[in-house]
């Protein structure tokens, strides 16, 4: 590239970005479970954005061609079906260590992921501005509005001047018809001190809307916060949410004991809401998150009636590494009315991925996976029942061919 003109790097400079954003996406055949199929590539990531986002094309002002605006990274999607495309909200984060979002686009769910020309300007919240946006969640909601949820974070005001780490999260609104104009709504109040990973349930509940709550005492810690809570509201344009109840509990030595938070949206299935949550344990590297799946009864979403134990995604090979290291988190999946569900996630705060999956085999893994027994015996016991129940059928069947 050092030898070219400058017109010529322009040019090279979008052939790999077309070259990149082009690229086929093939299933990884080494990897599985039976439950979700992984894909080779990321789907998403700061190498897709744009040659116009991050350089100045003018050779007056920018006449060595230097990147004036990097992105350092793509993640954490939230994820819609629309206007015959597979869509998503990412969490694009700048050098500047500034997110924002940005609408990728595919027809084909799983490669071809192409930005739209220009990021989402989110309307400024006038009375308390924010500082940095993230991990926004699209629902789809039965009123006919679709809905951003994401967190909107300032500097805590109560630190001392001197402490420029203490941060406040709280949960930031805004809806559209069309995903081009977008609506800011107030915040989204609460009785907690602190919030993150709020999401939307898709129906009203009872005529109220419903959300799941995050409640945590500090930006880091979760403190009385008991994990995935549920909180609803009479008008969605003035987000007052009454008294929180916990629908899934954090539970120690499990891949949930230091936080855990609702994912995106629950998928509505004749047998429950199915949902995809984030876990977050303690290791001697730091913290670990994984993702993992329960389901809640129809008629009353704050009921667990499936909790297979363990994670359901994890970081894989070199999913482990990137600037926020052993992390898988997702806030984005769609649900296809032929029972195909496209999970999207993203791996150590650095790209965006694609699982895929049906209805009816997470739903299998969801009721027919043991819970979590809670302890090593229980656990153990657990496994022999498997082993010994795959002796006998295997006895049966060689007593047959016999």
């Amino acid at each position: 590239m050092n030898d070219l003109s400058f017109d010529e790097k322009v040019a090279e400079l979008r052939r790999r970005h077309e070259a990149l954003v082009t690229a086929p996406n093939p299933v990884d055949d080494s990897f599985y479970n039976g439950i979700y199929t992984r894909y080779q590539n990321p789907v998403v990531t700061g190498d897709h954005a744009p040659v116009e986002w991050e350089y100045d094309l003018n050779p007056e002002t920018n006449p060595y061609l230097q990147v004036r605006s990097g992105v350092n990274s793509a993640f954490n999607p939230g994820a819609i079906y629309f206007d015959g495309k597979y869509v998503l909200a990412v969490r694009c984060e700048g050098i500047d260590r500034k997110s924002f979002f940005a609408l990728a686009e595919s027809e084909s769910g799983t490669e071809g992921f192409r930005f739209r020309s220009k990021p989402i300007q989110i309307p400024d919240n006038l009375g308390n501005p924010d500082v940095n946006l993230y991990d926004m969640r699209l629902v789809q909601h039965e009123d006919g509005w679709i809905y951003g949820i994401f967190c909107t974070e300032r500097k805590d005001k109560s630190a001392p001047s001197e402490d420029m780490s203490a941060a406040e999260a709280q949960c930031g609104l805004v809806r559209t018809k069309d995903l081009d104009t977008w609506e800011r709504l107030p915040d989204i109040v609460t009785h907690s001190p602190q919030q993150r990973n709020v999401v939307l349930h898709p129906k009203l509940v009872n005529g109220q809307y419903a959300f799941y709550t995050r409640p945590q005492d500090g930006f880091i810690s979760t403190g009385k916060g008991g994990g995935i809570g549920w909180a609803t509201c009479d008008d969605i344009e003035n987000p007052v949410l009454g008294e929180e109840s916990i629908v899934d509990f954090r539970a120690y030595h499990t891949v949930k004991e230091l936080k855990n938070g609702q994912g995106p949206a629950p998928i509505e299935t004749d047998k429950g809401w199915l949902h995809l949550c984030h876990g977050v344990r303690t290791t001697a590297d730091g913290f670990r998150y994984t993702l993992y799946l329960i389901v809640t009864d129809l008629d009353d979403p704050t009921k667990v009636i499936a909790a297979p134990g363990g994670h359901f995604i994890a970081p894989y090979e070199a999913e482990r590494v990137g600037d926020c290291g052993n992390v898988t988190f997702a806030n984005g999946w769609v649900a296809r009315e032929n029972g195909d569900v496209f999970i999207y996630y993203a791996s150590s705060d650095t790209r965006c991925h694609v699982a895929t999956s049906t209805v009816g085999q997470l739903l299998d893994y969801a009721f027919n996976t043991p819970a979590d027994g809670g302890r090593t015996f229980e656990c153990v016991a657990q496994r022999l029942d498997l082993i010994e129940r795959n002796e006998a059928y295997l006895s049966s069947q060689q007593s047959v061919l016999v």
